[in-house]
């Protein structure tokens, strides 16, 4: 079947879903006037009652609908997004400009710069786009952050390609038609009542077939974007965009739980325009690769059955198999299209008015360093808690065992036992000394229930990690408070704390001794003692 005959059968399809709303509609009309008619009797009054009134209201269910799906292509409000003029962005729109002209389009009327790694182009369309409405371009800052100028050449190019039909004016239409379909069936499933849910039902069996059916079409479409992009930007230029794209989307949101992130536990916020502008940073300060690494440990959204984007690695090979242009490669080094902004600062600042709540925009902004600072002490807090409540115990039952005194630290007892009250780095060392690592502490530090049947070299393996951490994050805690360390940002990496040099190199290997299964704690004590730790 050929794509035109596909595009027929799937717009049949479509309006077929909107009249089988005028068929129930009739159906059950022709129903209530028979019951008043030649059916009714006195006997059986009640019972047409109750079909009179069901029928009513299932009525109301399928006008509802109805009207939904000829709603379904209106354009709303956009709150969480910042409004650019051309007059605001002169250079941005000239771009949107020469890629409608060049793909037979007029530009949108409307563009938004939105917080997500995205863009896209939507119509206010009258009977499905047959009749051109209003259009609206959204454009993410982090995908114009991650992009070359060229690379959004393309993305443009694509995004206007879905309206050229350069195939058949039919397929537009299906496009739309698929979304209108998705929106007419969410509008029955937040219906509030039994007879939402059972036209609705009705109307999801159907919306299946239409989906299944135009699905082939949608992609076509998705493949005449994609060639359309690379006539314009390029072949190479087309495939290097639609590679990096997935990776921004993974690094973005890496860097909104990283860094972005970072001070919600202590009711804080990067500085103004950094919520989201931060993302410039860690792509200057990562490249190819290492982008690539923090989204290589993130599993992909599964596919939904009827999604009408092709996977990414079949629409590039498509586009490698495209004839070369001959244009010259674009560097590796290209202006990012953030570029083409005006006053950035001020767009990613503009940007958190709109996104952020009213209750999160009133957190108090503190500088980054002063995020890892805060961040850095928390986890290491968290990291020797579990630890010193472990020793706090163990000296205290030792304490009890040997004269019924109890030690300094009698009150260190359980989680809630502040931290002033629990050992110190020194005195955990002494108790290691003592030989209660593993005969008192490691028993008392928290573990799974299929662990902690775990005896011997086991039970210690498993629970060295933690003891590790432990003594780490009181070595942090030390460093912090005599002035030592220093917070890392480390865009490039993971934030965290400058150590001096002599930990840097020495720390793992003194802890490892410490924990050792005969316990070593000399070397640790000597970095104590060292001149690079003394406290003031």
């Amino acid at each position: 079947m050929t794509f035109r005959l596909r595009a027929v059968r799937a717009f049949a399809l479509l309006v077929g879903f909107f009249l089988m709303g005028g068929v129930l509609l009739s159906a059950m009309a022709v129903l209530d006037w028979l019951l008043m008619t030649s059916l009714f009797t006195a006997q059986a009054a009640w019972l047409e009652g109750v079909v009179l009134t069901v029928t009513v209201l299932l009525a109301a269910a399928i006008v509802r609908g109805m009207f939904a799906f000829l709603r379904a292509g209106r354009l709303g409000p956009v709150p969480d997004a910042v409004p650019v003029t051309p007059e605001d962005q002169p250079k941005l729109w000239e771009q949107i400009r020469i890629a409608a002209e060049a793909t037979g389009q007029r530009p949108p009327d409307e563009l938004y710069l939105v917080a997500e790694v995205n863009a896209g182009v939507a119509e206010h369309s009258r009977l499905l786009g047959l009749l051109p409405g209003r259009r609206r371009m959204h454009l993410g800052l982090p995908l114009l952050a991650g992009l070359t100028v060229p690379q959004l050449r393309a993305v443009l190019a694509h995004e206007f390609g879905h309206y050229a039909n350069l195939d058949t004016r039919l397929g537009g239409v299906t496009m739309r038609g698929r979304n209108a379909v998705v929106h007419t069936v969410e509008a029955f499933q937040q219906g509030g009542t039994r007879l939402h849910f059972v036209i609705g039902a009705l109307y999801v069996g159907y919306a299946r077939l239409f989906l299944r059916t135009s699905q082939s079409v949608a992609r076509h479409q998705e493949f005449a974007a994609d060639k359309m992009a690379a006539r314009y930007a390029g072949r190479d230029t087309t495939a290097a965009a639609l590679r990096i794209i997935p990776i921004l989307d993974g690094a973005y949101a890496h860097y909104l739980e990283t860094y972005a992130g970072m001070g919600r536990s202590q009711g804080a916020l990067p500085p103004v325009g950094e919520v989201h502008g931060g993302f410039r940073r860690l792509l200057a300060a990562r490249a190819g690769e290492r982008l690539a690494e923090l989204s290589a440990g993130q599993r992909p959204p599964r596919p939904h059955p009827y999604d009408s984007h092709p996977p990414t690695a079949e629409r590039i090979a498509l586009i490698e198999k495209l004839p070369t242009d001959d244009r010259p490669s674009e560097p590796a080094d290209g202006s990012a299209a953030l570029t083409l902004l005006q006053d950035t600062d001020r767009v990613f600042a503009a940007l958190e008015e709109r996104t952020l709540s009213k209750e999160t925009a009133l957190l108090r902004r503190r500088s980054w360093d002063d995020l890892v600072m805060a961040r850095a002490v928390e986890d290491a807090d968290g990291w020797s808690r579990p630890l010193r409540v472990a020793v706090a115990r163990a000296l205290r039952s030792s304490a009890q065992g040997a004269e019924g005194t109890l030690p300094v630290r009698r009150d260190a007892t359980a989680e809630v036992a502040a931290n002033d009250l629990l050992p110190g780095l020194e005195e955990t060392l002494d108790a290691i000394d003592r030989g209660l690592l593993w005969t008192a502490v490691a028993d008392r530090i928290p573990k799974p229930y299929q662990a902690s049947r775990l005896t011997g070299p086991s039970a210690r393996n498993f629970i060295r990690p933690k003891i590790f951490d432990g003594l780490a994050g009181m070595v942090h805690l030390r460093l912090v408070e005599s002035g030592h360390a220093r917070p890392d940002i480390a865009w490039s990496g993971q934030p965290g704390l400058f150590l001096p040099e002599s930990w840097e190199k020495g720390m793992d290997d003194a802890i490892d001794a410490a924990v050792a299964d005969t316990p070593d704690t000399a070397p640790l004590r000597a970095l104590l003692t060292g001149h690079d730790c003394v406290s003031a």
